[in-house]
Parts: C-alpha cells; sequence; structure tokens
C-alpha cells in the first residue's frame, strides 16, 4: 500500500483542473491545449492505472478522491478519446474500478456510473461534438464505431497476451479480474463491434478453481446468440456451450419448439435448420454434448407421447451428426462407442448405416440383421433382464427410424419372407414394453391387416370399399397414438406402392383427413417424398401417386 502515495495529490488536482478547463473540447483552443499536453496526460492516466489494479473500488476512492471525476471528463473529451493510448488506459482504470460483486453503496454507485460511462462511449446518438468529429473526418456513426473498435481491439490484446499462454497471469488477470471484466462487458454483448472482445473472453482458460466468467455474462452471451444479435466463431460457440450448458439446453430447446410450433416444415428444411443450429457438429465433436442433445431428446419424446415431428427431428438430427462424424477432422474423432455405450456394437454398426448407403435389393437382409439382434435385447428383458438395455436399444431405433419407414416399404411392396420379422420391428417401435401385451396385441392386428393388402396390392380396379376388412381391424385397434402411426405407416405404403394406389389418391385423402385414422399426414407424405428421392427409389407411378396425394390435400386444406 506503500506505493499508493507515489502519486501526489496536486498532480491529480492539476489534471482535474485541466480536464475541467477543456470540458467537451468543443473549441479550437480547447483542441490544442489537449493535443499539446495529451502525452503527459497519457504517462499520467498510465500511473494511476499501476495504482488502481492493486485496489478494490472502495479503498481507490478513498485514496484517490478525485479520480472518477476525472475519468469522467476524460471520457467525454473526444480529443482525448480519440487517441488509441488514451482511451485504453481509460477503460483500464475504469475496469479497475467496476465491481462484479458490489459489496456497498459506493461500489453500487461506481457501477451505474461506468456503465453510464460505456453506453456514452458506444453510443453515436451525441451531437454536441460534431464539429470536432468533422475536423478528423469521420460522420459522428463512424467516429464511435472507431472508438468501439479501439477499445475492443486493446482489451483484445491484452486477454490474448495474458491468457492461456503458459505463463503466469499478470496480477490484472486472476480469476477474480476475469469475473469483473465480464460483467463490465455484458452490455457490450450485443455489440457487433464487440464480437472479438467476446471470444476472447470466451477463449481464456477457466481457472483452477472453477469457473472466472461471470454466469450472467455467459447467458447473456448464449441469449445474443439465440435471438441471432451476436455473430461468433463456431469454436467459440461450442466452448461457450461446454463451459455453460444452460446455453446447450436453451439452443437444443428453442430447436424442437420451432420444430413442433410449425408442422409444415419439410425433412429438407428441418435439415437446414438443424445444421444451422451448430448441434450434429458439436455433438460429432463431444460426446459430452451429444449426451445432453440426446437427453433431452428422450425427455421430449416421452413427454409428447411419441410426437412423430420429435421423432422426426431426432432422425434428422443422427443423419446430420453421423455425417459430422464421417466427414470431420480425423485427428482425435471419437469412437461410436463414446456416443452409444449402452448399445451392442453389432446393431450400433447396422441402425446407424443410412439406407441410401446399402443397396435397395441388399434391404431385407440388413433388416433382418437389425431385427435379430433387437430381439435378443427385448427376448432378455422379457425373461427378467434390464429395463434399460431395453429402452437404450429402443432410442437408437428411434434415432434410426429411417429403417422402420423401409421395413413398412418393404412389408407390403415386396415379397421377401422377412414378413414375420419386419411386422415385429414396426410394433416394437412404437410399443417397445409391451406392457399388458400390447406389443403382442398390435402384432397380432397389424398382421391380419397386412395380409389383407397384400392381397389387394396388384390389383388396378381398387376403391376404398375393397379396404372395409383392413380399415375395420385397423379402426377398431387404434386408441393409442403408436397403433394409429403402425397403421398410418401401412396403408401410405400401400397407396404409393399398389397397383391401383393412384385410382383412389382422393379417396385415400378423404380417409386420411377425416377418418382420425392417418393424423399428421401432411409430415408423413413429405417424409415419403424425403425417402423416394434420397434413396434412389425410381418408381415413377409411386411419385405420380404421392404427387396426386399431396395436391387432394391441398384442396382439402
Amino acid at each position: 500500500m506503500a506505493q499508493q502515495s507515489t502519486i501526489p495529490a496536486f498532480c491529480l488536482e492539476y489534471w482535474q483542473n485541466k480536464a475541467v478547463e477543456w470540458g467537451q473540447a468543443t473549441t479550437l483552443a480547447s483542441q490544442q491545449d489537449v493535443c499539446l499536453h495529451l502525452q503527459q496526460l497519457k504517462d499520467f492516466l498510465q500511473q494511476i492505472f499501476q495504482k488502481l489494479q492493486y485496489m478494490n473500488t472502495t479503498v481507490a476512492i478513498k485514496t484517490f478522491p478525485l479520480v472518477g471525476q476525472l475519468l469522467g471528463r476524460l471520457c467525454w473529451n473526444p480529443c482525448v478519446v480519440a487517441d488509441e493510448e488514451s482511451q485504453r488506459t481509460l477503460l483500464q482504470c475504469l475496469w479497475c474500478l467496476y465491481s462484479a460483486e458490489p459489496q456497498n453503496a459506493i461500489e453500487l454507485k461506481a457501477n451505474d456510473w461506468i456503465q453510464s460511462l460505456i453506453r456514452h462511449l458506444i453510443s453515436d446518438s451525441e451531437t454536441e461534438n460534431n464539429s470536432f468529429i468533422q475536423i478528423l473526418g469521420y460522420t459522428s456513426e463512424e467516429y464511435h464505431s472507431n472508438v468501439v473498435k479501439c477499445m475492443v481491439s486493446s482489451l483484445v490484446t491484452e486477454l490474448r497476451e495474458s491468457c492461456c499462454n503458459g505463463i503466469r497471469m499478470p496480477k490484472r488477470f486472476t480469476p477474480d479480474r476475469l469475473h469483473s471484466l465480464s460483467v463490465f462487458c455484458i452490455p457490450l454483448v450485443t455489440c457487433s463491434e464487440a464480437a472479438p472482445l467476446i471470444e476472447a473472453l470466451l477463449t481464456c482458460c477457466e481457472s483452477g478453481s472453477g469457473e472466472a466468467l461471470s454466469a450472467d455474462f455467459l447467458k447473456a452471451v448464449g441469449t445474443a446468440l439465440l435471438q441471432k444479435k451476436i455473430r461468433l466463431q463456431e469454436t467459440v460457440i461450442i466452448g461457450l456451450w461446454l463451459r455453460y450448458l444452460p446455453s446447450l439446453e436453451n439452443v437444443t430447446l428453442h430447436l424442437i419448439e420451432t420444430v413442433v410450433s410449425i408442422p409444415h416444415f419439410s425433412p429438407q428444411e428441418m435439415e437446414s435448420l438443424i445444421n444451422d443450429s451448430l448441434l450434429p457438429k458439436a455433438s460429432a465433436r463431444h460426446p459430452h454434448i451429444f449426451m445432453i442433445v440426446d437427453t433431452i431428446f428422450r425427455n421430449i419424446l416421452l413427454e409428447s407421447d411419441g410426437n412423430l415431428l420429435v421423432q422426426t427431428l431426432m432422425q434428422i438430427f443422427t443423419r446430420s451428426f453421423i455425417q459430422a462424424l464421417l466427414f470431420g477432422e480425423a485427428q482425435d474423432k471419437p469412437p461410436l462407442k463414446a456416443f452409444f455405450p449402452h448399445n451392442p456394437q453389432p446393431l450400433l454398426m447396422a441402425l446407424l448405416k443410412h439406407p441410401s448407403d446399402v443397396p435397395s435389393q441388399v434391404w431385407p437382409q440388413h433388416l433382418l440383421c437389425i431385427v435379430e439382434t433387437l430381439k435378443v435385447a427385448v427376448e432378455d428383458k422379457d425373461n427378467g433382464g434390464s429395463q434399460r438395455g431395453l429402452f437404450e436399444n429402443w432410442f437408437l431405433l428411434v434415432h434410426c427410424g429411417d429403417w422402420v419407414d423401409i421395413a413398412a416399404q418393404q412389408l407390403i411392396a415386396s415379397k421377401a419372407e422377412t414378413s414375420e420379422a419386419l411386422l415385429w420391428l414396426l410394433a416394437f417401435y412404437h410399443h417397445p414394453n409391451n406392457e399388458n401385451q400390447q406389443r403382442t396385441k398390435l402384432l397380432a392386428v397389424a398382421r391380419k391387416v397386412c395380409g389383407h393388402l397384400k392381397v389387394l396390392f396388384s390389383s388396378t380396379t381398387l376403391s376404398l370399399s375393397h379396404l372395409q376388412t383392413s380399415l375395420d381391424l385397423a379402426e377398431a385397434n387404434s386408441e393409442e397414438s403408436g397403433s394409429k402411426y403402425l397403421f398410418n405407416q401401412l396403408f401410405l405404403n400401400f397407396f404409393l406402392f399398389s397397383a391401383g394406389g393412384q385410382v383412389i389418391a382422393k379417396d385415400a385423402v378423404h380417409l386420411m383427413t377425416h377418418g382420425n385414422l392417418l393424423n399428421g399426414i401432411s409430415a408423413m407424405l413429405a417424409g415419403a417424398e424425403y425417402r423416394l428421392n434420397s434413396y434412389g427409389l425410381m418408381d415413377y407411378k409411386a411419385h405420380r401417386t404421392l404427387k396426386l396425394l399431396q395436391e387432394h390435400l391441398k384442396f382439402k386444406a
């Protein structure tokens, strides 16, 4: 503390009197006098800064009673602020006086005062100094933009020189000072010119004792990103999610809410939305992020009773995640088991292989492999095995629901000898737990419906009356959403791929929109269109039938 007396009081009084004399440098004489004394002023401000960085706010104000008035007047002097070095030292002094956690009325008042000075420095609404700004050759907006850029540049340089460089941090960059600076920067979060400073703070290493940055600062950055009020580098955003999990949770929930609130998203639009969120890429780099996102998906899926849009979102997210994992940087790439630790490796490899990567003629054998591996886990549960293991495998199947759609298509459109296995897969997908024998009962009804549809599959003179037996069976057993959706899949694939599907397209839409049997038909048709276009299915008749169904659906709307 002895060092604090090395700045004589008369020096502080001298510069305080000078600042009063200069005012806001609105006259040519005052501007010239500022320029004449600027170097001496910078030297003095540097001395002040060297002392302030070792004090808390209360001690600093008691030691240098005039320091607040001096700094405040200088911040309003455009001649002083226009000089980069002067501006940097002024900001450093203000930063030292700012209290991240104010302990008394003095520190609270100082914080309010400093925030008002910062707002003044970054605002371009002031007009008092236009004459000086014009002399510099700037518009008011350009001048204040440059002030902010200089301020940000100065702080970024110091942060990068002092943080995460393997050397001992200077006193002012202790965790407490970083915390204080992050609080100090909260008003700047949505200022585009401040983005480099926000990034520099977020890339500072966490201290050994925990998070150095203010939780309010991290929350403000997360909110600004969510509202698209700030743009940061991908690595910085992912770093934010890793050090502040609420921001990751908010992004995931926002994505789900957006999709569910706008049910007419096409799979392509949904995929674009998911990729723009950065979640697949972040998940592929960090299993920890994947686990958190996946847990949120699971909870929402269970709470929504298997909402079709949530299922579709999970499937498209998984598709994008696998792409990011396959084509990401090879260095330190986590193994699949790090993301899916509770699933058998054969099932994992079979389900995560996308249908478009498997020749269509091999689909039946591939599906049979999936069913056989799943049955082992399910039969283990039915015989007293792990409930968790069963649901872990079911969640994986939901993630890879493209194969369930392929199974429904194969069941109706092919003559493969795997029908019983495919029926079991569909029934398990919609009733994994088999509580009260629901899966067993559904399997028996689906077997009958499928049998009726297969008999009619080749008929070219269809009418809805021919489907009455199947419709009655399905309607009588569609009390639960899972059962409904299974029958939805069977009927839609029948309409698309059967010989007479086009003939009854209009009646089919009537059934879908009024029969309460094919709920969410718009999303189902969009999914079917995606499969036809993405899996190399050159079935022109199915494409034509799909277009007819979509056109009739538009008229119904």
